[in-house]
C-alpha cells in the first residue's frame, strides 16, 4: 500500500470529509453526508483505492 494521495489533494480530502461529517452530526443535509468518512480516511492514510485502480498518483516524485 504505497501512498498515492499527497499535498493539496490530502488537505482537500480531510477538509471535505470533516465538513460532511459535521453536517451529518448536526442533522443538516441527507444521510449520505456520512460518506464524509471516506475522504477523511483516505486523506489521513494518504492512500486511495480508486487511485490505485486507475493508476493515479498525486504524491510528489521521490528523488533517487
Amino acid at each position: 500500500m504505497n501512498a498515492n494521495v499527497g499535498g493539496i489533494d490530502k488537505i482537500l480530502r480531510i477538509v471535505a470529509g470533516l465538513v460532511l461529517i459535521v453536517l451529518a452530526i448536526m442533522g443538516i443535509g441527507a444521510p449520505w453526508t456520512w460518506i464524509g468518512v471516506v475522504p477523511l480516511a483516505t486523506g489521513l492514510m494518504g492512500w486511495c483505492p480508486a487511485y490505485s485502480i486507475f493508476g493515479l498518483n498525486t504524491c510528489p516524485m521521490k528523488k533517487a
